[in-house]
């Protein structure tokens, strides 16, 4: 019976904070002691504690039950009461409702206070993982409680506001009301009704589907609010402004949409992030013009400047690269304004094979290093593939106004260049289609490796099927929409630009929205947004280009700076050796394969041309900090690894015009050399 008592004892007390009065604490406090010591208390005192509190503990909950009934009486007179409207009555029956659930969840706090001491007690302490799923439970139902108890609250909330609203009509009808205060009132009115119908219930309606976790999170106030003199706990409550929210993996969300759509906001740190790179892309971009380097030098510099590695100023860095990517969807565009139909004619055997050469080599490359390395097949050709991709915002700025005329019998460089990069913009968005089922084939046993390889091929099809689909429209809006279009929008646009400007973007959009839809990379569509209206003649092109082109300046220098603040200079500097080792032998080993590939495919009289299109694309694309992002979240490559590509990727690109510059002086005679860094 002592060891019962003992063991009841240790059940009960963590329900004795409920089960006592706030006066008592200190003595229940000073008994508990003296019972876990095993001092100053005999089994009898011990036992008749215990009854007392079971005691105090069951009387409550019979208050409670009674409290129950007069609650469930009380709605029923309500409900039967002519005298209220049937507002009020709702109301009312509400405010008893809540109550009533307020006082089962106490009551279900108690118990399962209960049973989650009894599991612990009957766990091994000694058994990390029994641990971490008892950590786990208790955190999901703390989640679960502060769910309800936030829900309960905003209920509260509601019910004090029909309150002040009632009191409100109630003094408005026993005092006589101007015509000011009339209007007033209807547009108070009018302004609620506005709210409750473009008011978005987005917690309620999403809380309970399904992969919906709950997490806790801290929410920062702007430094503004903190300034604020002379407030209220209720406006600071009141005036959410534009809080950062931290979660427990130090992820940081800013606002998207407000509760309250009628009230305008702009996110602050948004635009100092803007202003800023603006004001020091200046002097950055100066600084590299000075000692003969490419202006994006200096806006890669202004990013590392800026970044989580410098300054860690850049508050909002996902909107940052957002609007960065508008700056590669104006930048193909205008390449393929300069991309003549008739030159793909040409080239387009080359363009097809050149890359797809180039990767397999690449892969099969990297699945011998792996092989003798002891890397997984998988993470192999994942890496392989990543850095089998070149640039094409850069190569594309190398080739803004470089582009020459063709000789008799001649190719143009810049043509090969832009029709091989096309062809891995479509490598690319193949393989972030591929790339899931490549996870789950890394993952997966070897009794299923031939299934997942047919699902890659079925998807390979799909893709083929959808380039085909997206050419076949292609000719159709060339053939019979791009002409009446844009003489339409030349007509509208005499003496007003911004209709011309309008227009053409809205179609740029258009056009990369269809292949994104169509599962092909938007970038694909922006190009060939600028060929088609290339086809309109160069007096358009002229034209349309001098509009475009200084929002394209603008954004690419954003998309630069955001390029910059993946680079991290101290990871760097701590592993030069290894960097610059692994750097240059990605960046030689893409040289010699394009010069073997084009070698094969070039005819005669262009084989001078491979030593330029090969430096063009003996970098790596800024995009395998895309594809390395993600594969590092499905778990296909390591931290280290990850930091390994974005580094060697940082300096590819840092190196590329210098080798971009080298074989044009080399390999293009002085005449007909042209300015494109």
């Amino acid at each position: 019976m002592k060891v019962l008592g003992r063991s009841f004892f240790w059940v009960l007390f963590p329900v004795l904070p409920w089960a006592v009065q706030p006066v008592e604490h200190e003595e229940v406090a000073q008994r508990v002691i003296k019972l876990h010591r095993g001092r100053g208390a005999t089994a009898t005192q011990s036992r008749q504690w215990v009854r007392d509190s079971c005691r105090k503990l069951s009387g409550l909950l019979r208050q409670k039950n009674a409290v129950l009934n007069k609650l469930k009486n009380a709605i029923g007179a309500v409900e039967k009461d002519v005298g209220l409207s049937d507002e009020e009555k709702l109301f009312q029956v509400h405010t008893f409702e809540i109550f009533q659930k307020e006082l089962n969840e106490s009551e279900n706090s108690v118990f399962q206070a209960i049973y989650g001491l009894q599991r612990a007690l009957q766990g091994d302490y000694k058994d990390v993982v029994n641990m971490k799923e008892s950590s786990r439970q208790r955190l999901e139902a703390l989640r679960e409680a502060a769910i309800k108890e936030e829900t309960e609250y905003m209920e509260l909330l509601a019910a004090e506001k029909h309150q002040v609203e009632a009191l409100k009509n109630m003094q408005h009808q026993n005092q006589s009301l101007s015509m000011l205060d009339e209007i007033l009132e209807d547009v108070r009115k009018a302004a609620d009704r506005l709210e409750e119908e473009i008011e978005e219930h987005a917690f309620d309606d999403n809380k309970s589907v399904k992969g919906v976790n709950f997490e806790a999170v801290l929410r920062v106030e702007e430094e503004e609010a903190n300034s604020k003199q002379n407030i209220t706990k209720r406006e600071v409550e009141d005036d959410l402004g534009l809080s950062m929210l931290i979660d427990s993996q130090n992820n940081q969300y800013i606002l998207t949409k407000p509760r309250d759509s009628t009230i305008p906001r702009a996110d602050h740190h948004f635009i100092k992030d803007i202003v800023t790179i603006g004001m020091l892309s200046l002097p950055c971009g100066w600084l590299c013009t000075a000692i003969g380097l490419p202006t994006m030098f200096g806006y890669i510099i202004c990013g590392v400047l800026l970044g989580p590695s410098g300054l860690n100023s850049i508050k909002s860095i996902v909107q940052v690269e957002t609007l960065g990517e508008f700056g590669v969807f104006f930048t193909l565009f205008l390449v393929g304004l300069e991309f003549s139909p008739e030159k793909l004619r040409k080239v387009w055997k080359i363009s097809l094979q050149g890359p797809c050469y180039m990767t397999l080599l690449m892969i099969a490359f990297g699945l011998l290093w792996g092989h003798l390395l002891r890397i997984k097949p998988t993470q192999s050709v994942f890496i392989s593939t990543c850095l089998s991709l070149s640039s094409t915002p850069l190569v594309s700025r190398f080739l803004v106004g470089s582009a020459r005329a063709d000789k008799e019998g001649d190719i143009d460089y810049s043509t090969v260049l832009l029709g091989m990069l096309v062809t891995q913009d479509v490598q690319l968005g193949l393989f972030m289609a591929v790339m899931p089922t490549l996870i789950q084939a890394g993952a997966s046993a070897s009794s299923s490796i031939v299934l997942e390889v047919l699902r890659i091929l079925v998807l390979i099809g799909q893709i083929l099927f959808s380039l085909a689909a997206v050419f076949l429209l292609c000719l159709v809006i060339k053939k019979y929409l791009i002409g009446p279009y844009y003489r339409k929008l030349h007509v509208e646009s005499k003496g007003n630009k911004e209709i011309l400007i309008l227009g053409i973007s809205a179609f740029i959009f258009l056009m990369l929205t269809v292949t994104e839809l169509l599962d092909v990379s938007m970038e694909l569509g922006c190009f060939l947004a600028g060929a088609l209206v290339s086809s309109q003649g160069p007096m358009v092109t002229e034209e349309i280009a001098t509009s475009i082109e200084p929002i394209r300046d603008f954004l690419a220098i954003v998309f630069f700076a955001s390029i910059g603040l993946h680079v991290f200079p101290t990871f760097v500097v701590y592993e030069l050796t290894v960097l610059v080792f692994l750097t240059l032998s990605v960046v030689v080993m893409k040289f010699l394969l394009a010069v073997l590939v084009l070698s094969l495919i070039l005819p005669r009289s262009s084989q001078y041309i491979k030593w330029i299109v090969s430096a063009g694309l003996a970098q790596v694309s800024e995009f395998s900090f895309v594809l390395g992002s993600r594969a590092r979240r499905a778990g296909v490559i390591s931290r280290e690894v990850y930091l390994l590509i974005l580094s060697v990727t940082t300096l590819s690109l840092l190196l590329a015009p210098v080798l971009w510059r080298a074989a044009i002086t080399r390999c293009v005679p002085r005449p007909e050399r042209r300015s494109s860094l």
